[in-house]
């Protein structure tokens, strides 16, 4: 069976970070929030950059503490995802899982930077305001500050990838929401929300394979049962 190495794990891995922190930074230190640009004119294809104090494509998890607790998740996460991945290797899972770890992995870590560090070395970023019980916005464009906007573990994750294909109006027959505006694909994510996905959407449509058993040549056994023959026995 065809398996990776640590070293070709950890590359993918790494390569997602890398990108997913260039794309997010030069967005965060380059735009104000809100503003969106047409990536090569088409309508389509746009970086909106937003930012987001809770789960993966823009969805929120209560206020501060549900913040908190969903960082620290991810961290938890993360420690088990660091063994998890480790061991698939190490029992020589297939490729294509492996690779789905890797990206699922490399997603959750993409992110939790964010939340951990975010907050301590941008000067401005998403915060809660106490008074309105919300997450409130900022303006102008954020730079490197040795001082921060938030605290450790309460960084906002930006995300700025955004394909609105087409959208229309569902038909006046359909209950509930006929009549209502839709738009296709309207959430707004980033690298690491796609790398999540892609392995997550991977593994459902290929566990099968993955997940196979594949017996070697040397661990082939022989079953012998105790029914018996007879001349009268037909063989199939």
């Amino acid at each position: 069976m065809k398996t990776l190495k640590v070293r070709h794990v950890a590359l993918i891995i790494a390569t997602i970070i890398l990108i997913d922190q260039a794309l997010k930074i030069w967005i965060k230190t380059s735009y104000p929030t809100g503003e969106v640009v047409r990536v090569f004119g088409m309508d389509w294809f746009r970086l909106h950059f937003i930012e987001n104090p809770g789960m993966a494509w823009g969805w929120k998890f209560g206020n501060e503490t549900g913040k908190m607790i969903l960082t620290l998740f991810r961290l938890a996460a993360v420690i088990f995802g660091t063994w998890y991945i480790g061991k698939v290797i190490k029992q020589k899972y297939s490729r294509g899982f492996i690779v789905c770890a890797a990206l699922i992995y490399a997603g959750a870590l993409g992110n939790l930077i964010d939340s951990m560090f975010y907050g301590m070395v941008f000067d401005k970023g998403l915060h809660y305001d106490a008074a309105i019980n919300d997450y409130l916005s900022y303006p102008g464009i954020a730079e490197f500050s040795s001082s921060g906007y938030s605290s450790f573990l309460h960084g906002s994750v930006v995300d700025m990838l955004y394909f609105p294909m087409f959208d229309g109006k569902f038909p006046d027959w359909l209950p509930f929401v006929g009549g209502d505006h839709f738009e296709f694909f309207s959430p707004i994510f980033n690298i690491a929300d796609a790398s999540i996905s892609a392995g997550v959407i991977t593994l459902l449509i290929f566990q099968n394979r993955f997940f196979k058993k594949n017996v070697s040549e040397g661990n082939k056994t022989t079953v012998e049962t105790e029914s018996q023959t007879s001349d009268n026995a037909h063989v199939l």
